[in-house]
């Protein structure tokens, strides 16, 4: 079974950059839709990011600032940040499945999170 394991979170201002980066362990790899989420205190886990197949999908509160990116050969999925809004705040968590879904529930594997707090 993959594990996953996050990093690249941080303390950033209102309009930097961050990429997160999720190492997965085990085999198979590839095989997996690989999804970014993000939880923010007392909100539920949103769907931010993920790629499936050959195609990729973004989250509308974050289209057209986040892209998702993986290689195969590293076993690693990015989620490059850009233009970081307060309201991005939040623990971000990558996930693994068999297929695309948009709903935290849909996945059985997770990484531990790695938080982004943007604040001037």
């Amino acid at each position: 079974q993959v594990q996953l394991v996050e990093s690249g979170g941080g303390l950033v201002q209102p309009g930097g950059s961050l990429r997160l980066s999720c190492a997965a362990s085990g085999r198979a790899f590839s095989t997996y839709t690989m999804a970014w989420f993000r939880q923010a205190p007392g909100k539920e886990r949103d769907f931010v990011a993920a790629w499936s197949g050959d195609k990729t999908y973004i989250g509308g509160s974050v289209k057209g600032r986040f892209t998702i990116s993986r290689d195969n050969a590293k076993n690693t999925v990015y989620l490059q940040m850009n233009s970081l809004k307060p309201e991005d705040t939040a623990v971000y968590y990558c996930a693994a499945g068999n297929i695309l879904a948009y709903y935290s529930v849909s996945y059985k594997i997770w990484g531990q999170g790695t938080q982004v707090t943007v604040s001037s």
